[in-house]
């Protein structure tokens, strides 16, 4: 198995792969289907997302788990098979990279748990740090290399995900978060913030995934690089802004508006760079080129983003894509 921080150490940056969910609608996932069913049930259809990332380029790739808590399974009355779904979300990502001959590594997702703690809610964070630990029990006995808990809100949250997957795993582990508005998560949580809880907690990397824009995902890692320099910082925003085309939700990030994006992270001290809703290998094949200086970097202009941290990072240097 590969190991994360040996990667790194070979490698100034690592490209992470980019949606799961609309890649599985491409294959034939039905609205509303539980993709987490389709480990065992289609794992053909799952394992050809992962071979696409990594033909691709991709040096990480995520499993087919992100809604793998018994809480976002009871919804499907798949509560009971949290450690068989994950498993063999984690297997699948094995096969994947056991036949590209590649040192590529197999990341478990862990999203969120769909319910509020309390006393917004009725979760207690007992109950919520035994959920991960049982995603990611079955995570780690699928083979993950890593634990990457993703799309979180609450700090809350992240740290019961976080404790409760260490205290079944000793596998690295990897938190991002959802910045919305203004470079704050829904629950109001900063870049800074999440730096901070990530240094106590003592895992491996933090950063940002999905999110309303660029410019809000860049808002929050320019936070976080300010305050965790030496943790591995990670960002896979979201392919543009997502807009409706009648019924249909489109994103307006191109291959090279991502691939631009990702030479502008990379620039601000990210070394997991990727992207979430909206991309495709495409997207990620464009980037790999870019980042690896076989393309050249688009020009492309991108909406400013206003904190302090990131007017500081910014003074006095213009980007080459901007």
């Amino acid at each position: 198995m590969a190991d994360l921080h040996g990667l790194l150490a070979d490698k100034s940056f690592l490209l992470v792969d980019g949606a799961m969910g609309t890649e599985l609608f491409r294959r034939g996932l039905g609205s509303g289907d539980p993709p987490e069913l389709w480990n065992v049930e289609e794992p053909e259809r799952v394992k050809s997302v992962h071979r696409a990332y990594v033909d691709a380029g991709s040096d990480i790739f995520l499993t087919n788990s992100f809604g793998g808590t018994r809480y976002r399974l009871a919804l499907h009355k798949a509560d009971d098979r949290v450690i068989e779904l994950n498993a063999a979300a984690a297997r699948l990502g094995r096969e994947v990279v056991e036949e590209s001959g590649r040192e590529v590594l197999v990341a478990g997702s862990m999203g969120p748990s769909g319910e509020l703690l309390e006393p917004m809610g009725t979760m207690s964070i007992p109950a919520c740090e035994s959920a991960f630990a049982e995603q990611a029990q079955g995570l780690t006995e699928g083979g993950a290399d890593l634990l990457w808990i993703e799309t979180m809100s609450s700090l809350e949250e992240l740290e019961a995900a976080a404790t409760g997957a260490r205290s079944v795993s000793d596998l690295p582990i990897i938190a991002t978060m959802s910045f919305d508005t203004a470079g704050r998560t829904m629950m109001g949580v900063t870049g800074t913030s999440a730096a901070e809880l990530a240094l106590r907690l003592g895992i491996d990397g933090v950063g940002a995934n999905c999110g309303n824009n660029l410019a809000d995902t860049e808002a929050a890692i320019t936070e976080m690089v300010a305050i965790a320099p030496d943790l591995i910082i990670v960002s896979k925003g979201n392919a543009g802004i997502p807009e409706w085309h009648g019924t249909e939700l489109h994103y307006s990030g191109t291959p090279e508006v991502m691939a631009a994006y990702a030479d502008r992270a990379r620039e601000l001290g990210v070394k997991l760079v990727g992207a979430c809703c909206g991309s495709t290998p495409e997207h990620l094949a464009f980037m790999r080129d870019v980042l690896d200086g076989e393309e050249p970097v688009p020009e492309v202009t991108f909406e400013v983003a206003t904190t302090r941290a990131v007017a500081k990072k910014r003074s006095g240097r213009r980007h080459r894509s901007s």
